[in-house]
C-alpha cells in the first residue's frame, strides 16, 4: 500500500459568487417602496497552507479534485447572501506548486506559508447597491462570477540541511538511525528505503535535520532505479554525504567507483554543483572494510574529499561525523541571506492605460476587447434582461469602448466580440450606439444580441451600403 506520495496533480476549483437579488420593497399602503435586493455573497477560495505535521502528498492522491462552497444570493429585504467558506488544504513543508505546464507559481517553505490556488468568484450586486438618481428603481441584478478553477501540480522537496547518497544498502539508513531518532527500515538487500526517511540531530548548540535518500543506480537522473523520483528531495541541502559500502559483497563494485557514479548522476540531474561533500566510508568495523578504508582514503583527500570512516553498526566515528555536518550547516546558515522585510511596491498605471485593449482578428473578422473590467462586466450581466442589458452598455461606452473602436477603425455593422476566442460574447457594432434603454428595441428585445452576421455577409452589407451612399451624393442636384 503506497503510505509516501512527493507529486500529485490537484484539481481545485474555487466557490463562484452568489447572484444579486432584484426585489422591490413592499407594504401596506406603499407598494412600491423601493429597491431593497441584497448582494450576493463570495465563493470560498481554495487555499494551500503549510503544516509541518503533514510529511506526505498521500492525502491528495486518493482525492485529487478540490472544491471550495459557492456564495449564496441575495434576497429581498436588503440581506446580502452568505460567503462560501474557504477551502483550505494542508501541505508539506517544501511543496513546489507548478502549473501544467512546469512553470513554479510559488514554493511553499516555513510553517503557514500560504498560497491561494483559487479565487473564489465576486458576488453579484443587488439592485438595491444598482440604483442611484438617475436609475431610482433597477429592474435587474448583477450575477455572481465563477470561481477560478485550474490543474496544478504538487511537488514535495524535502526540507533537510543534510543529504546521505550512496549506492543501495550502503548503510544510508542504518546510519541515519544511529545519528537520530529516526527509525528506517533496515535489511541485508538493494531498495529497502523506497522513500525519503528524514531525522533531527543535535550537536552542541547546533539543531540540524538529516535526509536519507533512496538508493541511487547508474542512469537514476534519466529514471532507472528510484533516483529520478527522489533526486528532488537533495536540492534543498546545505551539505552531501557520500556514503559509500566499504564492505560490499558484490566483486564488481568498488567504492571510488560508486562515488564517480553518483557525482555523474548529481551532475546530470544539475543544481548541486556549489554544495560541499564530504565521504562517509561506512562499516570500518568489519575487517577487510578497514583495509578498503585505509587504501582509499589517501586518494579521496587528494581529490579535496573530507573522509570520516564510521560504523553505524559499531558506533564508530559518529561524534566526529556529527559536529563536522553540524560545522558546515551553521556556515551555510550564516553565508545565507537575510530575508527582507516585506515592501510595499506600487506601480501606478500609465496615464494611457484604459484598463483594455481593441485589436482586430483578422480570421474572424471581429474586433476583439480584451480587459479585466470589460470581460468582468460581461460575466455578470444576465442578457435574458434587456435592462440589464443597457446597464452593461452604460459602463462600456463610460469606459471608453466605444471610442477605442472607432479609432481602430471599426465601422456600423462590424463584430465585436469582448472575451477569450474561446468564451466570449458578440454582437454587431453600431457607431452611435447610445446607452441605457435608448439602446434597446421592444421590451425583452435587444438587437446587440441577435446571432452575429457571418463575416461575408458582414462585408457584401457594407459595400452595399457604401455603395448606396455613393448613389444618393451621385443623384443630388442642389440647383
Amino acid at each position: 500500500m503506497t503510505t509516501f506520495v512527493d507529486r500529485v496533480e490537484l484539481h481545485v476549483a474555487a466557490g463562484n459568487g452568489g447572484h444579486g437579488c432584484a426585489s422591490v420593497h413592499r407594504e401596506k399602503f406603499k407598494p412600491l417602496g423601493g429597491p431593497d435586493g441584497g448582494n450576493g455573497g463570495r465563493g470560498g477560495d481554495v487555499t494551500l497552507v503549510v503544516d509541518q505535521a503533514v510529511t506526505t502528498l498521500l492525502e491528495y492522491h486518493h482525492s485529487p479534485h478540490r472544491k471550495a462552497t459557492n456564495g449564496q444570493p441575495g434576497a429581498g429585504d436588503n440581506r446580502s447572501g452568505k460567503d462560501g467558506q474557504d477551502l483550505v488544504l494542508n501541505v508539506p513543508d517544501g511543496t513546489v506548486v507548478l502549473d501544467k505546464e512546469g512553470n513554479v507559481l510559488a514554493d511553499l517553505v516555513g510553517q503557514g506559508t500560504t498560497f491561494v490556488a483559487g479565487q473564489g468568484g465576486r458576488g453579484g450586486l443587488g439592485n438595491a447597491a444598482l440604483s442611484s438618481a438617475r436609475r431610482k428603481a433597477p429592474g435587474f441584478a448583477l450575477l455572481g462570477e465563477p470561481g477560478e478553477a485550474r490543474d496544478i501540480v504538487l511537488e514535495l522537496k524535502t526540507v533537510a540541511d543534510v543529504a546521505l547518497v550512496g549506492y543501495p544498502s550502503a548503510g544510508k539508513s542504518s546510519l541515519i538511525s544511529v545519528l537520530s531518532a529516526a527509525k528506517p527500515k533496515i535489511a541485508d538487500y538493494p531498495f529497502t528505503t523506497l522513500v525519503p526517511n528524514l531525522g533531527v540531530v543535535t550537536a552542541g548548540s547546533t539543531v540540524y535535520t538529516i535526509a536519507d535518500v533512496p538508493g541511487l543506480i547508474p542512469g537514476a537522473s534519466q529514471g532507472r532505479g528510484l533516483g529520478l523520483e527522489f533526486l528532488r528531495h537533495v536540492e534543498r541541502c546545505s551539505v552531501l554525504v557520500h556514503v559509500l559500502d566499504t564492505a560490499t559483497l558484490e566483486s564488481d563494485r568498488d567504492p571510488v567507483t560508486d562515488l564517480d557514479i553518483i557525482e555523474e548522476e548529481l551532475r546530470q540531474y544539475g543544481g548541486l554543483e556549489d554544495r560541499p561533500r564530504i565521504v562517509v566510508l561506512n562499516k570500518v568495523d568489519i575487517p577487510d572494510g578497514q583495509d578498503l578504508a585505509d587504501m582509499i582514503r589517501p586518494d579521496l583527500e587528494e581529490r579535496g574529499y573530507q573522509v570520516f570512516e564510521v560504523s553505524a553498526v559499531a558506533r564508530l566515528g559518529l561524534k566526529e561525523l556529527s559536529f563536522a555536518l553540524a560545522g558546515i550547516v551553521g556556515e551555510a546558515r550564516a553565508a545565507k541571506p537575510q530575508e527582507e522585510a516585506t515592501r510595499v511596491v506600487i506601480r501606478p498605471k500609465a496615464v494611457d492605460d484604459a484598463g483594455f485593449t481593441v485589436v482586430y482578428d483578422e480570421a474572424e473578422d471581429v474586433y476583439r476587447v480584451r480587459g479585466e473590467k470589460p470581460e468582468r462586466w460581461v460575466r455578470q450581466t444576465d442578457f435574458n434582461n434587456d435592462e440589464a442589458v443597457g446597464y452593461l452598455a452604460d459602463r462600456l461606452n463610460r469606459l471608453g469602448v466605444e471610442d477605442r473602436l472607432m479609432k481602430a477603425g471599426a465601422r456600423a455593422g462590424d463584430g465585436v466580440a469582448i472575451g477569450s476566442l474561446e468564451n466570449a460574447v458578440v454582437f454587431d457594432w453600431e457607431p452611435s450606439m447610445m446607452a441605457g434603454a435608448e439602446m434597446l428595441g421592444r421590451r425583452g428585445e435587444d438587437h446587440r444580441l441577435e446571432a452575429p452576421r457571418p463575416a461575408a455577409q458582414r462585408r457584401r452589407d457594407r459595400d452595399a451600403e457604401r455603395d448606396d451612399a455613393q448613389r444618393e451624393f451621385d443623384e443630388f442636384d442642389p440647383f
